[in-house]
């Protein structure tokens, strides 16, 4: 991946602020759960955090991961 890129999301207009993976460095890092486009929703396989990633179609790079906090209801149990 090159050492410098400039990404603004069309979808959102929002600039990223933090790491950048292709599609490569995707399947390497998360554990893709489901699409819901301008959004990635993932598992980080370094510590099994849920989040999404915001990506680009053309070219396609994920950004911008923000974990899910998930909360679970006394005495419930996760199902996912």
């Amino acid at each position: 991946m090159p050492d410098s890129i400039h990404i603004q999301s069309h979808d959102s207009g929002k600039q990223p602020d933090g790491p950048i993976w292709d599609t490569t460095a995707l399947q390497r890092d998360f554990t893709v759960e489901g699409f819901a486009a301008p959004f990635v929703v993932v598992r980080r396989k370094s510590d099994g955090q849920r989040g999404t990633l915001e990506f680009t179609h053309s070219p396609r790079y994920y950004f911008d991961f923000q974990p899910h906090h998930e909360s679970m209801p006394k005495g419930g149990k996760d199902i996912g």
